[in-house]
């Protein structure tokens, strides 16, 4: 399994557009879109799993998330492991090298959101906030210091 953090001028980027518009995840259609139309700036990054020549999962490190008006950044989200690849630790692979690269850009804590129970407390995170999300549903937002 490799893990690689990739922007709009890899090869893989039209790969994974299509990999998460097909996934049975309804956000891949999302992110999709936004890989599509350029919304991953600067440093932000979508990170995928290799296994083979197939995409097995993926993740972005991004400068917001889905509920507005908060000073929390940054964030790993659009996090998704296919089904074929699920319980293999795939997400705390990418939740690990999502992390590193938000520690080696200088950022002392990472977040994300989730209405999961007790899955990224697992990692490390724990709940700092709770807020309504662009599609009124209430999501916690998770931190992880980075020391």
């Amino acid at each position: 399994m490799n893990i690689k953090a990739i922007t709009s001028i890899d090869y893989e980027w039209t790969k994974v557009i299509d990999y998460a518009e097909n996934c049975s995840w309804r956000a891949g259609k999302t992110l999709a879109n936004k890989m599509k139309n350029k919304h991953f700036t600067e440093w932000e990054r979508v990170f995928i799993a290799i296994e083979g020549n197939e995409i097995a999962a993926y993740c972005t490190v991004a400068k917001t998330d889905c509920i507005p008006n908060v000073p929390y950044t940054p964030y790993i989200s659009f996090m998704f492991v296919g089904e074929k690849y699920r319980g293999n630790r795939i997400s705390q692979k990418l939740i690990k090298e999502a992390m590193a690269y938000v520690k080696d850009l200088g950022f002392e804590k990472v977040y994300l959101v989730s209405d999961h129970d007790n899955l990224y407390e697992k990692y490390g995170f724990s709940v700092v906030d709770r807020r309504i999300a662009s599609w009124g549903a209430e999501e916690k937002i998770y931190m992880q210091c980075l020391s």
